[in-house]
């Protein structure tokens, strides 16, 4: 079961990461904007501006006004959805955590359930897949979707049928820990999160779910594709570490939250283990991590997957 939220935060953050979705974002919403009414869950619907040349941004705040809470983050240079995912869960704070494209493609009468589902798992991923496989409506999109997944179990070991599927529940603890050890800023973020997901030991159920295929899509067929391909060999190879704070077992999580805020920690998780919990951070939070050791009275160190297999994870 999911750690009981902060009695302040929302039940669900809803993380849409969008980059030049100005033309997109208001039909998007229509098809969410029925769900949120019907749902009887505290929903915090968050906007990632991966550094948008259009009027992404503005466009957001104007659809979304009325959603309360909501949160409009900007990128101040295009990252890749990776890295905006990676940003929204880093911010979210509930319980919950749904990543959703800005198109809505994904039907979102989907999300209570999916929601719901993370009573029986850590993550939740989409699935579009068909007999195993995903149709769109271009026949060479199709068959080019199922080289890609092939590639993806290549490179990955990761066995779903959709690893590309635009939405995906996860409990907050383990997508922060996912999200800090994460490197892959493309579209391939997605591929690496399962492998990673895997590699915890993290439980994943996929959710079926029905599907539009939206025209406008920024992934192309092409330079896209490569880079994707590109980036899908470096899983699996690439030595994954990150700063660490070990501490005494079974510290107190409100503490922990305290002192993160007051060295402006954000995203951080803390993993749960029998003889030390460790406090992960992300690579560019080394140096807040000494001032964190300090006040903590904990240790500085890196930590890699291996030792943090099989623990429970709290977010910060």
């Amino acid at each position: 079961m999911p750690p009981a939220p902060d009695p302040a935060s929302p039940d669900v953050s809803l993380v849409v990461p969008a980059f030049n979705e100005a033309g997109r974002l208001a039909a998007g919403y229509a098809r969410l904007a029925p769900v949120l009414a019907a749902w009887d869950a505290v929903v915090e619907l968050i906007v990632v501006d991966d550094g948008s040349s259009d009027r992404t941004g503005v466009v957001a705040a104007e659809v979304i006004a009325d959603v309360v809470p909501h949160l409009i983050v900007r990128h101040d240079r295009n990252r890749g959805k990776g890295a905006a995912v990676r940003t929204g869960i880093a911010v979210a704070r509930g319980a919950r955590v749904i990543v959703a494209d800005a198109d809505m493609a994904i039907d979102p009468h989907h999300f209570p359930a999916m929601a719901a589902a993370l009573d029986r798992a850590d993550l939740v991923p989409g699935s579009r897949a068909l007999d195993g496989h995903v149709r769109y409506r271009h026949p060479t999109r199709t068959v080019a979707g199922r080289v890609f997944n092939r590639v993806v179990r290549h490179y990955s070991g990761v066995a779903l049928g959709d690893t590309q599927c635009g939405a995906k529940a996860y409990r907050l603890g383990p997508a922060r820990a996912i999200a800090l050890l994460a490197r892959i800023d493309g579209f391939a973020f997605d591929a690496e999160f399962l492998y990673l997901a895997r590699e915890l030991g993290l439980s994943i159920a996929p959710f079926p779910v029905t599907w539009t295929d939206v025209a406008g899509s920024s992934v192309h067929l092409g330079s896209g594709t490569r880079a994707m391909i590109v980036d899908l060999r470096t899983i699996g190879r690439s030595r994954v570490e990150n700063p660490v704070v070990a501490l005494a077992a079974r510290t107190d999580l409100a503490t922990v939250r305290d002192a993160a805020r007051a060295h402006r920690v954000v995203g951080a998780v803390l993993a749960r283990g029998a003889d030390e919990d460790l406090l992960v951070l992300s690579r560019d939070d080394a140096v807040a991590g000494a001032g964190l050791a300090a006040t903590l009275g904990g240790r500085l160190r890196v930590a890699g997957l291996d030792e943090l297999r099989g623990r429970a994870f709290d977010a910060v």
